[in-house]
């Protein structure tokens, strides 16, 4: 923890600034990038004025105590004062309390924008850095990862058999596999990040130490006392012969999606329950369509019963994660069932990706429809090294006793579309 003091300041950006009506992917420099946007809004970043890498089951609590304390460490001058001005901690945490590394990063300069104001945050002097053009990774070569698709469908049919033959308890799994993406040229992050919100603006577009990804699923919102979850389970995906609609009928109408789905809503209203004086879960699903698969969807809002800063944020969703949407039912069987039967370390894909900031709002996603850059070659050719970048992207599924293997597999591929086509330069 810094010995001396910083000061982060906030302030409106000028109509006349030629930062305040671009899109804010396009004010990335370059470099590594840091992105929480939806739909035009949300938070950049670049540089580093503070950095948190920790590990292991003390993830949240190191991470909130690190955070609390920086924060005394920073003097504030806000000119705006809506959720995410003054000092913004990104934040990438892992699934699993072992193994897996989390980071939280305290940027130089942060550009949001929140109903329809726009602002920009500065920690101290922040030099000011010219946006260089958006690098393509050239061709891209695929290659298994850690569990092939072959290796994920035996999973899945071990589990089903389990689920089958057990005594009823382990009621759902969620299981996932990787895939290995290789660019001929060296990676650029906004790369991905553009097209994956051209395609996907209705989800996060996100980007925290080298996980980029588009999460359709919000694990936790909050806004002073106001707290907000979207919870996904339950998938379909477009086939020929059928519109959107009659998928989404038949999402709507199957028992086994309906299962699944009501495992996770009701996993996170009980976990979040004792945190709030009021709590609003839909009696029934909505179905989230996207450009890839249909997803069942139910928003759950909460009042807080403490005040704003009695029950942070990290230690709500400490309290919440894994969901049965990311994990399963019971949390306490499927978890360790998970690392078994994958037989890979998932990092921090699936685990909680966002802000928080100083006054103790923040959003956290999931890390879903997501890629971890693992290898950036930017050696030229006459260095006598490798140039290109190594990507490990991650798909899964929630299983349940009568899920279907082969059906699995398809899922989890269609759940792979975003980041492959954004990959492959589709828009």
């Amino acid at each position: 923890m810094t010995s001396w003091r910083l000061t982060a300041r906030t302030r409106r950006l000028d109509p006349t600034d030629p930062r305040h009506d671009r899109p804010l992917l396009d004010l990335l420099p370059g470099g590594e990038s840091l992105s929480w946007v939806r739909e035009g809004e949300g938070l950049v970043g670049w540089g580093c004025a503070a950095r948190l890498d920790t590990s292991g089951a003390d993830r949240f609590l190191d991470a909130d105590a690190w955070w609390r304390q920086l924060c005394r460490h920073i003097d504030v001058e806000d000119a705006v004062g809506l959720p995410g001005c003054g000092p913004v901690a990104f934040a990438s945490l892992a699934f699993a309390d072992d193994p897996g590394d989390s980071v939280l990063v305290l940027p130089e300069v942060v550009v949001g924008e929140r109903d329809g104001v726009r602002w920009i945050t500065t920690i101290d002097d922040a030099p000011e850095l010219e946006v260089e053009p958006v690098r393509q990774p050239g061709t891209v070569s695929y290659s298994d990862g850690r569990l092939s698709s072959t290796g994920y469908r035996q999973a899945v049919a071990e589990a089903v058999r389990r689920m089958r033959t057990s005594d009823g308890g382990l009621r759902k799994i969620v299981l996932a596999h990787d895939l290995v993406a290789n660019t001929s040229e060296p990676l650029d992050e906004r790369f991905l990040l553009h097209n994956l919100a051209a395609r996907y603006s209705n989800c996060w577009t996100f980007a925290v130490d080298g996980m980029v990804g588009a999460t359709p699923e919000l694990l936790l919102e909050r806004r002073g006392y106001e707290v907000r979850s979207r919870v996904l389970a339950g998938t379909a995906w477009p086939h020929p012969g059928h519109t959107d609609d009659e998928i989404a009928a038949e999402l709507l109408g199957s028992a086994k999606n309906r299962s699944e789905h009501s495992y996770a809503a009701e996993s996170l209203a009980e976990r979040l329950r004792p945190f709030c004086s009021e709590l609003s879960v839909p009696s029934a699903p909505s179905v989230l369509r996207l450009r890839n698969v249909l997803h069942l969807a139910t928003d759950v809002e909460g009042k807080l019963a403490d005040t704003p800063d009695g029950a942070g944020l990290l230690n709500m969703v400490e309290a919440v994660h894994p969901t049965a949407a990311v994990g399963g039912t019971p949390t306490t069987e499927a978890v360790p069932l998970i690392s078994e039967l994958e037989r890979m370390d998932r990092g921090r894909y699936a685990g909680p990706i966002g802000w928080i900031d100083g006054t103790g709002n923040g959003e956290l996603g999931l890390a879903l429809r997501c890629g971890q850059i693992e290898q950036q070659n930017t050696a030229g050719a006459g260095s006598g090294g490798a140039r290109g970048g190594r990507v490990r992207l991650f798909a899964g599924g929630g299983i349940v006793p009568d899920s279907d293997p082969d059906l699995e597999v398809a899922e989890a591929e269609a759940k792979l579309l975003p980041v492959r086509e954004a990959l492959e330069g589709v828009r």
